[in-house]
């Protein structure tokens, strides 16, 4: 059942109560950490309100789902669950349950790698809130944003974030106040090595005391909430804050009962981390030897479970310990492997990326076709938005065609600074003559989808004709235009194109140009043809800008 289908139906009163109760349920198994439960209960819920047609009841069993999911390392379905929970929402215009989900999506694209794409729903969560004046929605999206400042190395950027977050937090839940505080103290534990490693050992010293002065607050909560995740995890994080004021029985401690606490309960991630921890706790000792037999044995257990980012961190860090034994070898051998996940990672994601493109490229569909559903049940309405589609839309791909960008551009163009592009698929006439035609207007439709997946709403992307593609970026000097014009040709080329076929692999190639002028668009355009040619020339799979 697509959004909008939910937004007609009037759900029974009894389906309504029985999506209740089970979500219920779903967020009282969160609230004590049993994640594993908590999720297939919301999965229940959520199936339910969707076929009794509870929109809303449907958009919050999918945020229970997606908050859960996360915890258990299930991040592109925690994912793709508010990706589906936001187009309900949508349906709704319920902007503030929106802004909660998408502080929610935040995290699991955060530990995806993605971070651009967190901070992309983070600002516009920002928005909404702002536009709402709703205190609470900001002081989640500053949370939020403080983690993937983090998550990106930037410790006094995230610190700043936090702190803001910290002020608004006072008369909200505990389960709030404990997210903020715990999130300080695991800040915490990067940047005061990082403030020291720069010789400010006063601001390191300040932030250490109040780092541990907020983290025992936080175990004091979570324990209180008899939530072992959120002990377990704040353990570790008091452990690590222990160990960089010296007391190291202490910091052993704790990190042991992190790690008991989440074998016992199946935490694979926070037991990992605990690993880590108490080989980091040997280093800060001085202690390389052991701490080295420790790392080695997280990253068995990391390389076991697929955690390739953890595995990263950990080959950085035996780099780091054998170089201190004086074994330089060995940590040339550890640097290489980390750049040889490093490169596997990059491509992880750009897989990630186009799945989930093509899945948010589904709902936009499955919502666009509910939507002129609605306009079709007036006959003459209907007959007109044909009309429209047919002068307007190319009828391969959906896109708007060259008709609809000849008038689009000039207004584009008056309304402020433009770049044009012209894309054209590399050897695409390989394509047709290899696999056949219906095969290679399944590719441009592809290919479609993710130019339009991949460009701000107030760009345009148009089909110009065969496999020539135009796009108009709105307020960009050339080189911003180049920089989004790469991510769109990055884009195309991480496409699971063999998926459609074993070992088929396709590639785009951009010229570019800036318009000056509404009068100089038609030269513009010509410049932009130009530098296609140059790209051609050039290899392919390139920009060309001038």
């Amino acid at each position: 059942m697509t959004a909008t289908a939910l937004v007609e139906a009037a759900p029974p009163a009894e389906a309504v109560g029985q999506v209740r109760e089970l979500l219920e349920q779903a967020e009282a198994a969160r609230l004590r950490g049993d994640y594993r439960a908590g999720s297939e209960l919301a999965r229940q819920s959520a199936v339910l309100a969707e076929s009794s047609g509870d929109a809303a009841g449907h958009a919050r069993a999918l945020r229970s789902m997606a908050n859960q999911l996360l915890r258990l390392g299930a991040q592109e379905a925690a994912v793709t669950a508010c990706q589906e929970a936001v187009a309900v929402l949508e349906a709704l215009s319920d902007d503030a349950s929106i802004c909660e989900v998408l502080t929610v999506q935040a995290l699991p694209l955060d530990e995806l790698g993605m971070h651009e794409e967190a901070l992309g729903v983070l600002a516009r969560a920002r928005e909404i809130a702002q536009r709402l004046g709703n205190r609470e929605l900001l002081y989640w999206v500053h949370n939020r944003t403080g983690v993937v400042h983090g998550s990106l190395g930037r410790y006094d950027s995230s610190a700043e974030y936090l702190a803001k977050a910290l002020t608004m937090v006072e008369g909200m839940d505990d389960e709030a106040r404990f997210c903020i505080l715990n999130n300080v103290g695991s800040n915490a534990v990067y940047q005061v090595p990082g403030l020291r490693a720069a010789g400010d050992t006063a601001t390191a010293d300040a932030a250490l005391h109040g780092a541990l002065d907020y983290i025992a607050e936080a175990l004091q909560l979570a324990r209180e909430s008899g939530n072992p995740f959120r002990e377990a995890i704040c353990l570790g994080n008091f452990g690590m804050l222990r160990a960089l004021g010296g007391d190291f029985d202490a910091a052993d401690r704790m990190i042991e009962d992190s790690r008991a606490i989440a074998a016992v309960h199946g935490y694979r991630s926070l037991e990992l981390g605990a690993l880590q921890d108490r080989a980091r706790v040997r280093l800060l000792r001085g202690e390389c030897a052991p701490a080295i037999k420790g790392l080695r044995e997280a990253l068995d257990r990391a390389l076991e479970t697929g955690a390739t980012p953890v595995a990263m961190e950990i080959h950085r860090e035996l780099s780091g310990a054998y170089e201190q034994l004086g074994d330089f070898r060995a940590a040339l051998e550890q640097y290489r492997a980390y750049h040889t996940l490093e490169r596997a990672a990059h491509n992880d994601v750009a897989a990630v990326r186009a799945r989930m493109a093509v899945h948010q490229f589904e709902l936009d569909n499955a919502r666009l076709e509910a939507e002129l559903a609605q306009v079709r049940s007036a006959e003459l309405e209907a007959a007109n938005l044909s009309w429209q589609r047919q002068a307007t839309e190319d009828p391969l791909t959906g896109l708007p065609n060259r008709r609809h960008a000849e008038l689009r551009l000039p207004e584009m163009v008056a309304a402020g600074p433009l770049c044009v592009a012209v894309a054209d698929v590399d050897h695409f006439k390989n394509v047709n003559d290899r696999y056949g035609h219906f095969f290679g207007d399944e590719v441009l439709r592809r290919i479609a989808a993710v130019l339009r997946d991949h460009v701000r709403e107030t760009d345009l992307v148009a089909r110009f004709g065969g496999e020539e593609f135009v796009i108009g970026i709105e307020a960009a000097d050339l080189a911003d235009a180049a920089a989004r014009c790469e991510v769109l040709r990055a884009q195309v080329a991480a496409y699971p194109w063999d998926e459609m076929e074993p070992g088929l692999a396709l590639t785009i190639s951009f010229g570019l140009a800036a318009v000056p002028s509404p009068a100089g668009l038609p030269a513009a355009m010509t410049r932009a043809d130009q530098r296609l040619y140059d790209a051609k020339r050039a290899g392919r799979n390139r920009v060309e800008a001038g």
